[in-house]
């Protein structure tokens, strides 16, 4: 049975991996250096849509963060173009579309270890970190045996070129997002008293 906060927080992860999806992450200069350059933004390279994933896993846990990712991949593949790069059936034969299909059970292992012990800075991090690891791990593993096959779409690049391209580029930027999450649900998982 399933329970109503869990379609709540299916919802809630659903409407932020969408919004999230369409949100470039920045980050400003140092503080100090606002008095002489002013006040800049530097692209992270990536959106908030993975940052949506893993949090909807720490506050809503993990029946709630892979029924919001289901959704989502169902709503790409059909009806929304909701993906970063458009939408429909024909996405499967995107490079990117083994690290959608990630979200999966990236946010579900997210969510059932961010519920295992009481809610600390460091067990949400190591909650984020699996969750990001295993989207990586499924993305890649599709990656390869959809270029091997020759299921991508043409003209592909090179194998590692394409792992490069999705796995290595934005980790940086995803790591930086991880952090943001896990403030973001520790402090949300205390003042909501779970």
């Amino acid at each position: 049975m399933i329970a109503p906060t869990d379609l709540l927080w299916a919802l809630i992860g659903l409407v932020l991996t969408i919004g999230g999806t369409f949100l470039r992450a920045s980050i400003t200069n140092a503080p100090w250096e606002w008095g002489h350059s002013g006040l800049q933004t530097h692209s992270l390279g990536v959106t908030f849509q993975l940052g949506a994933v893993l949090l909807v896993g720490c506050l809503g846990g993990r029946n709630a963060a892979a029924m919001s990712q289901i959704a989502y991949v169902l709503l790409g593949l059909t009806w929304f173009n909701i993906f970063a790069q458009g939408g429909g059936l024909e996405y499967i034969h995107r490079p990117s579309f083994g690290y959608l299909l990630g979200f999966i059970p990236g946010a579900w292992i997210c969510g059932a270890l961010a519920f295992r012990v009481p809610p600390r800075l460091e067990s949400l991090a190591f909650s984020c970190l699996c969750g990001l690891v295993t989207v990586h791990l499924v993305g890649m593993t599709y990656l390869a045996i959809a270029h091997s096959s020759n299921w991508l779409l043409a003209p592909t690049l090179p194998l590692g070129q394409l792992l490069i391209l999705h796995s290595l580029q934005p980790l940086l930027g995803q790591l930086a997002i991880l952090c943001a999450v896990t403030v973001i649900s520790f402090a949300l998982r205390h003042l909501l008293f779970y």
